[in-house]
């Protein structure tokens, strides 16, 4: 069934691996590569660098509106995600998308007789110390930290939430904290 899904999604928050297991899949089975990051604006993650507009959104709005901003630019996004899906599917043309947009309430909606939705998540502590480590934030000044952790905060809240949504939606949910998670995804994908 996997290979044979016309469309493979790849939804979870941020660091847990989406781009890395998406990048994967679509070279082992030769398919298109999307990535919902490329279709709309949004401050992101506050490094390597950061802008004063991505500083000015992090440092002056509280967390529960990062939050709720976060939600509404993935739902504006559905339309487009929407469309994107099923221009691939008239066309019969194999893809596998993913990004955070892809949240679980809206992918549940889909008709999945040739979708294959997968939700990636991990344990607050391993995606805490992935995106520290990432973002070098032991060795920032003081003010760029704050905002880092602002980031951190907000994406183990939609990693929280959106867990408890896939889970509630029925969508096959793997924790990448799991060692080989990822590897035992494309090998199965592969199989067929």
């Amino acid at each position: 069934m996997q290979q044979s899904a016309l469309g493979i999604l790849i939804g979870g928050s941020s660091h847990v691996g989406k781009s890395t297991l998406a990048g994967a899949l679509a070279r082992s089975l030769g398919r298109e590569l999307i990535s919902t990051d490329a279709l709309g604006r949004h401050p992101g993650r506050p490094w390597p660098s950061l802008c004063p507009q991505v500083a000015e959104y992090y440092a002056s709005l509280t967390d529960e509106t990062i939050h709720w901003f976060l939600k509404v630019h993935h739902e504006n996004m559905w339309p487009r995600i929407r469309q994107i899906i099923e221009s691939h599917r008239q066309r019969a043309q194999p893809f596998v998308l993913e990004g955070a947009a892809l949240r679980p309430e809206y992918v549940a909606q889909l008709e999945s007789g040739s979708i294959i939705a997968l939700f990636l998540h991990a344990d607050d502590d391993f995606l805490r110390r992935r995106m520290t480590d990432e973002a070098r934030r032991d060795e920032t000044y003081e003010q760029k930290a704050g905002i880092i952790d602002k980031f951190i905060e907000r994406s183990l809240r939609e990693n929280r939430e959106m867990l408890e949504a896939a889970r509630t939606a029925n969508i096959r949910c793997v924790d990448v904290a799991t060692p080989g998670a990822l590897d035992a995804l494309v090998r199965e994908f592969s199989a067929g």
